[in-house]
């Protein structure tokens, strides 16, 4: 009945960057019902991140044990930090005989929800010990201000 309509609420959720909606998941579901669940299990993504805020600063950290600073690349586009890379199989062995294989190889991409403006210009990344840390000064002028209200 209201299949016509997801799309148009869809599209008002991407723009604002809400998380996904109820109307989100039922296109998702109409779409490709055996992955609708997907988005239900979002705080699996990989690679595993915390962002914290201190003193005008965020800070991302993000887990990528096994990889090589020159196998992952940071962008800030629109409020999000873009965390890309790929981990690459290690080769197999021809006198090893696996009977499982359960790390992940391949390529990964993060999209992190920054909580406000940075100062792209200034954002450092550090990799040490398998934990990417990427500092980013908050954008002073670019804060939210408040509007006083005029009583008529």
């Amino acid at each position: 009945m209201f299949k016509h309509l997801l799309p148009r609420l869809r599209e008002r959720s991407v723009a604002v960057r809400r998380p996904a909606s109820l109307a989100d998941l039922m296109e998702d579901f109409w779409r490709e019902p055996a992955t609708a669940l997907g988005p239900l299990f979002r705080d699996m993504a990989y690679p595993a991140v915390d962002v914290s805020e201190a003193e005008g600063v965020v800070t991302v950290k993000a887990e990528l044990p096994g990889l090589d600073p020159k196998d992952v690349t940071l962008t800030v586009e629109n409020d999000v930090l873009i965390l890309r890379g790929e981990k690459k199989f290690e080769g197999e062995e021809k006198k090893d005989d696996y009977h499982r294989i359960e790390r992940a190889y391949g390529s990964f991409s993060r999209v992190i929800p920054l909580p406000g403006k940075v100062k792209e210009a200034e954002a450092k990344a550090n990799f040490d010990k398998g934990v990417l840390t990427v500092t980013l000064p908050r954008d002073a002028e670019a804060a939210a201000r408040s509007i006083p209200i005029q009583q008529s």
